[in-house]
């Protein structure tokens, strides 16, 4: 069995009770059937409170008023851990903020963006993220109707467009608009039964062929690309609500960026950029380890539904989306910012669009119906 994962994930550590969040809040933990079978079975002390701290029917832990677990104390440590020990936590608790992408013998694992720590892991490194393989014992697999030529050529690609978001000789907006226009082309190529040509278009964006045709695109269609994003961003206030305060920072992102028109917008978007060339903090890598973390969570997932573009869009369009936020965010603070400060947003980001199978299945549909522009 390979085992891919990023470079940064062996050294995560849980915060623990010094987390500034708790990840025992917010959604609901559900609770695979081994646990609960072994819950049943449990004859401790802490068994009335752990038999009534759960929801059998619905098969997981109940929450307080707040949308705490129950388990949870005051100083944010878990009850069951303290009196059960490590060993009896829910496969939930035990992986968390691990996330583990399954295909035929290969496991991609990466670590989830809502947790503060593995934000803060990703987000501060100053490196380019590079990924780790390795091998395990284990049965070889073999899943239905799994296209196992497909996904090797999505991997090689994912690598290849990884290389490109890497690439800080290029400007980030030619970088994310080639990968996902190469995307566009790898799905036409697909549809068109062409797959072995994905190698030759590879090669020939990685030339640099492509690079001053697609700036130009991308400069002629910035307005109508403002106005694509604004769109998008409406759309998450009809998504599912984790977490009570998001739709008052939708609103108030909105009410900042969108409302006073596209000449204030213009202004607004490049006195941002002229600010983070000026500031201390190189706000284009965070920018960049961001997007390289949205394309390894999806991109590859397309094997299954085919919709190669709109995988590689999502990352795109995901770092886009938390760069809005991000301006918001700066005008809010009277024009200053820190790099802890997109690493909050990232997290709060994270925990309402990636931890709803609801909402990630409405950004999918989204990403397949709406080509960004300059494609």
């Amino acid at each position: 069995m390979l085992y891919v994962l990023p470079d940064y994930y062996p050294a995560f550590r849980c915060l623990a009770d010094a987390c500034p969040d708790t990840c025992c809040a917010g959604w609901q933990i559900s609770i695979d059937p081994k646990s609960l079978k072994r819950y049943r079975a449990y004859r401790g002390d802490f068994r009335p409170r752990l038999l009534k701290g759960i929801r059998w029917n619905k098969k997981i832990f109940r929450q307080d008023s707040h949308g705490r677990c129950v388990f949870l104390d005051k100083k944010n440590l878990c009850g069951m851990y303290l009196h059960m020990g490590r060993d009896t936590m829910c496969r939930t608790c035990r992986l968390y903020p691990r996330h583990i992408e399954e295909f035929e013998n290969v496991r991609e694992v990466s670590l989830s963006l809502s947790c503060p720590e593995a934000a803060r892991l990703l987000l501060e490194g100053e490196a380019p993220v590079r990924f780790l393989e390795f091998n395990r014992p284990g049965r070889p697999e073999a899943y239905q109707n799994f296209d196992q030529l497909l996904y090797s050529q999505l991997y090689t690609a994912r690598q290849r467009m990884t290389g490109i978001l890497q690439n800080r000789s290029l400007s980030l907006s030619l970088r994310f608009g080639l990968i996902s226009w190469l995307a566009d082309e790898m799905e036409k190529r697909w549809e068109r039964g062409s797959l072995s040509t994905w190698e030759e278009l590879l090669e020939k964006t990685e030339s640099g062929c492509f690079d001053e045709m697609l700036q130009k695109r991308l400069i002629s269609c910035r307005k109508s690309s403002a106005s694509w994003i604004r769109k998008a961003f409406g759309s998450l206030k009809t998504f599912q609500v984790l977490r009570g305060e998001w739709p008052l920072w939708l609103m108030e992102t909105e009410d900042l960026l969108y409302k006073r028109g596209w000449k204030f917008y213009e202004t607004i978007q490049e006195e941002f950029r002229e600010w983070m060339e000026k500031d201390s903090f190189d706000w284009e890598i965070p920018m960049e380890q961001l997007g390289v973390y949205f394309l390894f969570s999806y991109f590859c997932g397309s094997v299954y539904d085919k919709e190669i573009r709109a995988c590689a869009q999502l990352a795109v369009v995901h770092t886009w989306l938390l760069r809005e936020m991000l301006t918001a965010c700066w005008l809010r603070n009277e024009k200053t910012l820190g790099p802890e400060e997109l690493t909050d947003l990232a997290c709060r980001y994270s925990r309402e669009l990636e931890h709803s199978s609801e909402n990630q299945k409405h950004m999918e549909a989204l990403m397949i119906q709406n080509k960004l522009p300059w494609l």
